[in-house]
């Protein structure tokens, strides 16, 4: 019977696992390229985020 290569089974993981990781990274990186969350990016109707100044919503002090 032949003895397992324990070093080679190693490597195949180690480059399994490289392999998933880089896919993930082009996969995050393909998502945020379309929408980076800019405020023009925002279709009209939309409400602002909490923060954000809206031309016209200025607080009087009276």
């Amino acid at each position: 019977m032949a003895t397992p290569n324990y070093g080679y089974e190693k490597r195949q993981r180690e480059l399994a696992k490289k392999q998933k990781k880089e896919e993930k990274l082009r996969a995050k990186a393909g998502r945020k390229t379309p929408g980076d969350g800019s405020p023009d990016d925002q279709a009209p109707g939309q409400e602002a985020e909490p923060g954000e100044s809206v031309p016209g919503d200025q607080p009087s002090n009276a």
